[in-house]
């Protein structure tokens, strides 16, 4: 794309929601941020004592809640009830999406017991957790013996199962591969009530690599087995300013993590961890870290930044400071650095409080923050709801690592949105072709980046208001979207389905592959019992009797169209 000249868009009307938005931050203030500390601080006690009781007590009331599951499910009458999900209320969730399959009618399930780590086995360097596991509780139980997921997703409230069952992904996945990728094991409860343990060589191993992207419609997972790493105490963290064309900026990022000569395994070359954040069109940041012990840290000389503190600059706009004094090196506790986007939101943190990156701000209320995503969304109402659906953007573009420049001239085309977060991964050619997948031949090229078993991938973070909204100009945010899906399909690229999709059925099974999952779904019983993952992504609201003419219409034919 070589015109990145933005196209002209008329003033637009504001009206009473555009009012209720900008000054939501006093509602935010004063409600939400103490309510969202009493709540984190609850959590943490609950937490606490689940860690107080033995790894066998733990798994003694494992064994009864999943006992509880399996009951719940064979009392269902599936002529009389509706189709299966979680108790769990529609506003909990962290990602943007409106949970609207729940309006219709359904039978809850609740699984908000299993929120416990099982064990962490040294020996196998295994971590075995329920679904409601969070991030911020599994670093604070693995940091300390110097053991961590090999990919901790950023934000302290994603959960296991959520990360599973939808997406996940982090600095270290340019190594390791997205969040499922690092699974070992998952225990399901099926359709019929089964407990089944899927690995990728045991009689269940179809089901294990469906499970990834399924959104929780194959079955209900109720634990998992993780891969464990070793790890120091500190990231010793790299800030490289890059000043060109977004071409550059891309070429410049693919450079901080990925050799020229092909050597992609090779860890003297290639970093521990990868970020990338693009602040305008012309100027970006990479960061490069490496674990690093705490005798290394504290030598003479050598800077120690504990970014997690309240009073410290959020992390985005800390990394930002490398365009004026150019590349520095600096040392960030592990634990802190993991969770650097947290009090921030990345930058959302900065539509909701426009002021809440002051320093006066930071002083003396930063210790509240972050406002909890589920409160924030239970407070807003229809209306503001719908605006954050037009006027805002809040989506993940997984893009093959050499279209990353193609795709950053894209978002700012069509939507100028800055910052851009950028996250490298790798995607594994596996023995099955699952919902998502590298390129066919892919291994034959040979591009920066790739291995013969992987193809690396870029996450393209798009998440702010557009710039034309800023400037009070009109923006189709519903259009915008569509576009990206259809740019994302033509390029064999990918869209969480966390995130507000356009997407139809048609086009919905030509970004993913629907074959392995369909077939899943009618050999373990999801079909009839739990909503298609299509449909439950779906935005708008699903009437039971929609839901159930599409499933029958499963069971006749197959929707996916062949490659």
């Amino acid at each position: 794309m070589s015109d990145l000249q933005a196209p002209l868009r008329p003033k637009r009307k504001k009206g009473l929601v555009d009012f209720l938005v900008h000054f939501r931050w006093i509602f935010v203030i004063f409600f939400v941020l103490p309510f969202s500390t009493l709540y984190y601080f609850l959590i943490y006690l609950g937490d606490v004592r689940s860690e107080m009781k033995s790894y066998k007590q733990r798994q003694k009331e494992h064994d009864e809640n999943v006992l509880k599951v399996v009951k719940r499910l064979k009392q269902r009458n599936p002529k009389k009830d509706g189709l299966v999900c979680t108790a769990r209320k529609p506003w909990i969730a962290v990602g943007m999406r409106n949970v609207d399959y729940k309006r219709a009618r359904h039978y809850e399930v609740d699984l908000s017991a299993f929120r416990n780590i099982l064990e962490i086995d040294k020996k196998r360097m295994i971590a075995r957790v329920e679904p409601l596991v969070n991030m911020g509780q599994i670093t604070r139980v693995t940091v300390p013996m110097n053991l961590s997921l090999a990919v901790v997703a950023e934000l302290d409230d994603l959960t296991v199962g959520g990360l599973i069952n939808g997406y996940g992904i982090e600095g270290s996945s340019h190594i390791y591969g997205l969040f499922s990728d690092t699974v070992v094991a998952y225990e399901i409860v099926l359709a019929d009530g089964r407990v089944v343990r899927a690995t990728k060589d045991n009689e269940y191993s179809d089901l294990f690599y469906a499970i990834p992207w399924s959104q929780g419609t194959l079955g209900f997972l109720v634990a998992a087995e993780i891969k464990l790493i070793p790890v120091k105490e500190y990231m010793r963290l790299t800030y490289t300013p890059v000043v060109g064309n977004l071409q550059d900026l891309a070429q410049g990022y693919m450079d901080s993590f990925a050799p020229r000569d092909g050597d992609q395994d090779n860890p003297e070359k290639v970093p521990d961890f990868v970020e990338g954040m693009v602040y305008s069109p012309t100027e970006g940041v990479f960061m490069t870290g490496r674990y690093a012990s705490k005798e290394e840290a504290k030598k003479k000389g050598n800077k120690i930044n504990n970014v997690g503190w309240w009073f410290k600059p959020w992390f985005y706009q800390h990394a930002q400071t490398a365009l004026k004094k150019g590349e520095f090196v600096e040392y960030i506790p592990t634990r802190e650095y993991y969770h650097r986007h947290t009090r921030c939101l990345y930058w959302e943190g900065k539509l909701i409080l426009p002021f809440g990156d002051q320093w006066w701000f930071r002083f003396l209320l930063g210790w509240l923050m972050p406002p909890k995503v589920s409160l924030l969304k239970a407070t807003q109402g229809e209306s503001i709801r719908n605006y954050y659906h037009e006027m805002h953007v809040i989506q993940d573009m997984l893009v093959p690592l050499y279209k990353v420049g193609d795709a950053l001239e894209w978002v700012h085309h069509e939507m100028e949105i800055y910052p851009i977060w950028l996250c490298p991964h790798r995607l594994f050619k596996l023995p099955v072709k699952t919902m998502v997948y590298p390129e066919p031949g892919f291994e034959q090229h040979r591009r920066q980046g790739d291995t013969p078993y992987a193809q690396m991938f870029t996450d393209v973070g798009v998440y702010y208001a557009p710039g034309p909204v800023l400037r009070g100009e009109v923006f189709d945010g519903a259009e915008a979207v569509r576009k990206l899906e259809q740019w994302l399909i033509k390029n064999h690229s990918f869209q969480p389905q966390y995130a507000v999709s356009e997407l139809n059925e048609k086009d919905f099974w030509r970004m993913f592959d629907a074959d392995l999952y369909e077939h899943v779904r009618r050999k373990y019983g999801a079909v009839g019992t739990f909503m298609s993952v299509y449909y439950k992504s779906k935005k708008g609201r699903k009437t039971e009797k929609e839901v159930q003419e599409a499933e029958q219409a499963h069971l006749e034919t197959a929707y996916a169209e062949a490659d």
